[in-house]
């Protein structure tokens, strides 16, 4: 068979494959109320992108959102990050005008109520992420905001109220970021921060591309922007050691951010999803330095060893062996990657055998994440989706500007199950927040739409299965426990979880963990390996419950 055309022959096979999936996914019966169901929150918010008619790349990759306790009562709040309006001058018009960021505060009856001005976290910049964690270790959650231009972290004053630190810290970072974690990158016992830095682009660097039709750039037409590392100094401020630290890479395009232990030997490492160049895993080496060992872990690029256009990833042990697995969100024509921690410093693209890659072919795919929808002791898998170019149909019949999410059920064989969530809740998604809002002992999700409502999506399935909610406090440790370990026996069964402070696309998510046990109503053994090293055990513990666990302090 000659080259060309057993080339045409695939570029065939392909397009047939994009057009039954997208046939499938937009005549599909609407299943959505048995899973999830969208709760009427009374929430008076919308996304704005920009809208200026110019088309530039700041206004597409849209907003997160995050989970957080800001008063400390036990009730998951909502913070949404939102862009603004772009001038036809090329300026960004930093008005109020109502277009800013949001603080809803959780009730309790399942309503909000919007709380931004008496909280004083009504970014007016153009924000795209969000990330949340006790960097003082006062016992109150703090904020930081990743905008286009000027970053924003907020103090949490335990009054309800939060304030401004951003300059006094040193943590302002004049690029172009997207997501950010807080972690403890050195086992100091206070929060690091690390943010993730884009294109290097100003509205006058903006180009049209293609024809009239396809007039957008990609990334590829524009440098990239080296992320930060900024060192926590106890005090407050923070130092910028992203060259010391040995992560300084002037050729990455940063979207997204998962940190976690890698190599199980206690401290946590990172990972960066870039798009249109290879994503980057650095090794923490335990001595306040980093390796980058993307190539010889085998996760920078496909399975075909080409660069993708990464957006959204994150760390879980979805085949519960003790390693930490990698999921990558991808652009169209792509699929997410879902890479398998085989436990010696390597790890193997699962995304074809785990059935989670091929579906994803056609899509553009943000916000994600390991989580335990059903409650039954496996680790299931949701995916955001949502072009970028708003008239995409117009030329492309496989695809929409709006696309379905993407729910996969773990089977527990190391396969999934793609569930239908029903066309009612297609939207053009990006970040995603994972957290119990409810309390109600199940995971539910709040999804970022771009110049759109969000959606606050109420797990309707989870609470039929036992279940059992830690929330760690560390003492000696980071106050928000982040980076802590836990390991949970139930039979022959072991669980393992991470707290995270960073992960799915510019998105922060609850610091609670929370386990599914199936039928099991006692857990015969919570194991805490906290990030000091110290090792704390429960035994014989019920069901059904949120359980406090502080740490032992240590002297």
């Amino acid at each position: 068979m000659k080259p060309a055309f057993a080339s045409s022959i695939r570029i065939g096979c392909t397009y047939l494959f994009q057009l039954c999936l997208f046939l499938w996914f937009n005549t599909a019966d609407i299943l959505a109320n048995d899973y999830f169901r969208a709760v009427e929150t009374g929430i008076q918010f919308r996304h704005q992108p920009g809208n200026s008619g110019q088309r530039y790349i700041l206004e597409t990759v849209s907003s997160g959102c995050a989970f957080l306790d800001y008063n400390n009562d036990d009730l998951l709040d909502l913070y949404l990050a939102n862009g603004n309006r772009l001038s036809e001058s090329t300026t960004i018009k930093w008005k109020n005008e109502l277009v800013m960021n949001a603080l809803y505060r959780n009730n309790g009856d399942g309503s909000f109520t919007n709380v931004t001005q008496t909280a004083g976290v009504g970014d007016t910049g153009y924000s795209i992420g969000c990330g949340v964690g006790d960097y003082d270790n006062d016992g109150w959650i703090d904020l930081y905001v990743t905008n286009f231009q000027r970053n924003t972290l907020y103090r949490n004053s335990g009054d309800g109220s939060f304030t401004d630190r951003t300059r006094a810290a040193g943590v302002e970072c004049s690029s172009w970021s997207t997501s950010c974690a807080f972690l403890d990158y050195d086992r100091d016992s206070d929060l690091d921060l690390y943010v993730v830095n884009y294109l290097d682009f100003q509205l006058t660097d903006h180009k049209n591309c293609g024809d009239q039709l396809r007039p957008d750039c990609g990334p590829s037409e524009y440098p990239a922007a080296s992320d930060m590392l900024y060192q926590n100094n106890g005090d407050g401020t923070f130092t910028d050691v992203t060259s010391h630290a040995g992560v300084l890479n002037p050729n990455g395009k940063g979207l997204g951010i998962a940190c976690g232990d890698i190599d199980n030997d206690g401290d946590p490492d990172i990972y960066i999803a870039n798009d249109d160049t290879r994503n980057f895993l650095y090794r923490n080496n335990g001595d306040g330095t980093f390796s980058d060992v993307t190539l010889l872990a085998g996760v920078g690029f496909s399975e075909d060893g080409e660069v993708q256009g990464g957006m959204g990833t994150s760390f879980g042990d979805y085949d519960n062996d003790g390693w930490l697995d990698l999921i990558v969100t991808n652009y169209q024509d792509q699929v997410n990657t879902l890479y398998r921690n085989d436990g010696n410093g390597l790890f193997s693209d699962a995304s074809y055998t785990t059935l989670t890659g091929p579906v994803s072919y056609p899509m553009v795919g943000w916000g994600t994440d390991f989580f335990d929808y059903d409650n039954d002791g496996w680790l299931d898998l949701f995916v955001a989706n949502g072009h970028l170019l708003l008239n995409v149909a117009q030329f492309d019949l496989t695809s929409t500007y709006h696309q379905p999410n993407f729910l996969f059920r773990n089977r527990g064989d190391g396969c999934f199950d793609l569930l239908d969530l029903g066309i009612s809740f297609n939207r053009s998604s990006r970040g995603t927040a994972f957290g119990d809002y409810d309390n109600d002992g199940d995971t539910d999700l709040l999804i970022l739409n771009t110049d759109d409502r969000p959606v606050l999506l109420e797990n309707r399935v989870g609470q039929d299965q036992n279940w059992i909610g830690l929330k760690l406090v560390g003492k000696t440790s980071n106050r928000s426990a982040i980076g802590a370990r836990v390991r949970l026996t139930v039979g022959k069964q072991q669980q393992m979880q991470e707290v995270a402070g960073g992960g799915s696309y510019a998105s922060g998510s609850d610091l609670r963990l929370l386990f599914g046990l199936g039928d099991a109503e006692i857990v015969d053994r919570i194991e805490i390996l906290w990030p000091t090293g110290e090792v704390e055990t429960r035994i014989a513990v019920k069901s059904g419950q949120y359980l406090t666990i502080i740490e032992q302090r240590v002297e």
